[in-house]
C-alpha cells in the first residue's frame, strides 16, 4: 500500500472517531452537509507553489490538491491532500466559514477561514507544527480570495508563521 494512501486512511479515521460523538450528540462539522440544497456547490483547489517567510535548504516544493462542499450559511468542509514542506505527504481534513463579500465597491473579494485535523508532519519533522501527536495536529487557515469569474478565484492561504500557499479554485 503506497505511503499516501496509509497516511489518508489514518487521518480519515482520526477525522471519523472524532465525529462520531458530535454526531450523537446532534453537532455537525459540516451542517446541511447531507441535505443537497441548491445553495450547496463544490470547489476545486489546486496550489502549485508556496512561498516560505525563512528560507531552508530542507524546503521542497509544495503541491496541494483539495476538495471542498459549499453548505449552507457560507459554511463548507473539506479534504486536501498535499505534499508538505518536507516532501511528506500529508492530509488536512477541514470545516469552515466564508465571508463571500468584503467590500460593497469590489464585490470579487471574498475571505474564509478553516479548522481541521492536519496529518502528515512526521520524524523527523513533527516539530515543525506545533501541538503535534504522532503526525495528527490542529490547524486554523485563513484565506483572502479574488473571484476571477462566475467560476473561478485565485486564493492565498496564510500559514501562520510559516508560509504564504498560493493557488486556484473552481467551482463546479
Amino acid at each position: 500500500m503506497p505511503k499516501l494512501t496509509l497516511h489518508a486512511a489514518s487521518a480519515l479515521f482520526a477525522f471519523g472517531t472524532m465525529a462520531l460523538p458530535a454526531a450523537a450528540s446532534g453537532w455537525s462539522p459540516c451542517p446541511g452537509f447531507e441535505r443537497g440544497a441548491a445553495d450547496q456547490h463544490n470547489t476545486v483547489f489546486f496550489s502549485p507553489y508556496t512561498y516560505h517567510w525563512r528560507y531552508s535548504e530542507e524546503h521542497k516544493n509544495v503541491v496541494l490538491l483539495g476538495l471542498q462542499r459549499h453548505l449552507p450559511n457560507d459554511r463548507s468542509c473539506g479534504i486536501s491532500v498535499f505534499s508538505n514542506s518536507f516532501g511528506q505527504p500529508s492530509l488536512y481534513a477541514f470545516t469552515g466559514w466564508t465571508w463571500p463579500q468584503l467590500s460593497q465597491r469590489n464585490p470579487n473579494w471574498y475571505a474564509s477561514v478553516t479548522a481541521g485535523i492536519l496529518y502528515g508532519y512526521v520524524e523527523p519533522f513533527e516539530d515543525k507544527v506545533p501541538l503535534n501527536v504522532r503526525g495528527f495536529s490542529p490547524a486554523v487557515i485563513p484565506a483572502i480570495g479574488y473571484r476571477l469569474s462566475d467560476r473561478t478565484a485565485a486564493e492565498v492561504h496564510i500559514l501562520g508563521t510559516a508560509a504564504l500557499m498560493f493557488g486556484v479554485s473552481r467551482r463546479f
